[in-house]
């Protein structure tokens, strides 16, 4: 297999690992009844969770945090747009985090960011040695694998909510190869 194959090959491969991963995030969106949505037992409520996921897999499956555009309906207008709080900065009138998104925000933004991921990765520089976010000090295929586990991991964290508060299981998707 040549470099150009192989290069394909790898991108196909992310698609289809996106896809699977996202689909498993809007199960678990969308099975969410109104009562946990903003429901506080937890740390951080089930839609900050969800957007926060949806936020950075959207920003980290771009070319690197300066060319970020967040999504159209995305909230700016406070301390930690990704919807998780952080420390508060004390000199700020902004509020901590974002007005709860709704479940069909959430989902708005889900369907924005499935339908571009495919165009998204054809334009990464894949072999890229540096991922363009200096958070991460990883080649940009090493960070798209980051980006994968953390899609992951916020939908396993829905997941496990939906599992231990309604006794449902959000369904496993192992690959979705139509790009």
């Amino acid at each position: 297999m040549n470099e150009s194959n192989t290069e394909s090959f790898i991108r196909e491969i992310l698609k289809s690992q996106y896809h699977a991963s996202l689909a498993m995030l809007r199960e678990s969106i969308e099975l969410c009844p109104d009562d946990l949505w903003t429901s506080t037992v937890f740390t951080n409520a089930f839609w900050q969770v969800a957007y926060h996921t949806l936020y950075f897999g959207h920003a980290y499956v771009g070319a690197g945090q300066d060319a970020f555009v967040p999504w159209e309906h995305h909230q700016a207008d406070n301390q930690n747009p990704d919807g998780i709080p952080g420390p508060p900065d004390q000199d700020s009138t902004l509020p901590l985090i974002p007005r709860p998104y709704t479940k069909a925000q959430v989902l708005a933004y889900w369907q924005f960011l499935d339908d571009n991921v495919g165009a998204f990765v054809d334009a990464l520089e894949i072999f890229s040695p540096e991922c363009g976010f200096p958070r991460y000090r990883v080649p940009k295929l090493e960070h798209q694998m980051v980006n994968l586990r953390h899609i992951q991991h916020g939908a396993a964290q829905l997941a496990d909510r939906l599992r231990l508060k309604l006794d449902i299981g959000v369904k496993w998707v192992g690959s979705r190869r139509n790009g």
